[in-house]
């Protein structure tokens, strides 16, 4: 694997997200997490899982370089691809836990909105879905996600104007359920995943899945229509335009010494 690393302690897996920089979301990673998430799910030996990132970002949401130099093919599949992965980590059977021990706007906010629950590093982060600013129109599945856990209310108002949370509003909208020290985090986020592993495994998994019944069937739908609308709107001069401008911002910051 190249973009993610696992470790096994104690029956408990820890995925660390491992791209250089802020561990944006491209197609190799989506496709090493889906089937990560699916050797995991399949082992009896692994009661549950933590996904936590690296130097101060969880996830900085896709990679937006890699995703604009895609043709119309290559955007279609990565799209598919990446709602395909939601579905799985949204209906993944055993304890997972966010450890977002950074910024986590976006594609990082979803994985971390498909957890279970969600412990969030003290400091100057962010976290949230700024896609509509970005000009990515958000499908049904994702906001599903979003309300699942603030609310149709909050979820849509902080959905339309794209708004980013510190973790302290984090916190105490319910985005998050815990803030720790940075050095704290995967202790923390530990403590979480070991607490639902001591259940009765089958129960416990069962609940979760009954729980997300709606949620489940919302991400694991067929999405083509909204597909379609969404990928009509990424190929348009205004979004392009945005994106160049985003785009351009990101590579001065790359090529700064």
């Amino acid at each position: 694997m190249k973009t993610i690393e696992v470790t096994i302690k104690d029956r408990l897996a820890i995925i660390s997200l491992h791209r250089p920089k802020s561990n944006s979301l491209n197609r190799e990673m989506v496709i090493e997490l889906t089937d990560m998430l699916n050797n995991i799910e399949s082992d009896s030996n692994i009661g549950g899982a933590i996904i936590t990132g690296k130097e101060h970002f969880f996830s900085a949401g896709l990679d937006l370089i890699e995703l604009y130099n895609y043709n119309e093919e290559e955007a279609k599949s990565f799209w598919h691809l990446f709602l395909n992965f939601v579905a799985k980590i949204t209906s993944f059977k055993k304890p997972l836990i966010a450890a977002i021990n950074g910024h986590s706007p976006a594609g990082g906010c979803v994985i971390a909105l498909a957890c279970d629950a969600r412990v969030m590093a003290e400091g100057k982060y962010i976290i949230g879905l700024n896609e509509v600013p970005v000009g990515i129109i958000v499908p049904n599945s994702i906001f599903s996600l979003y309300s699942f856990w603030l609310g149709k209310a909050d979820a849509t108002r902080s959905l339309l104007e794209g708004k980013l949370f510190n973790p302290e509003e984090a916190l105490a909208i319910g985005l998050v359920d815990e803030l720790v020290k940075p050095e704290s985090i995967l202790t923390a986020a530990e403590r979480r995943a070991r607490k639902y592993m001591a259940y009765e495994r089958n129960t416990w998994s069962q609940s979760k899945l009954n729980i997300r019944k709606e949620l489940i069937e919302s991400t694991s739908a067929d999405q083509s229509a909204d597909l379609e609308v969404m990928l009509k709107q990424w190929w348009s001069p205004s979004t392009r335009a945005i994106l160049k401008t985003i785009i351009d911002s990101l590579q001065k910051k790359v090529d700064r010494p």
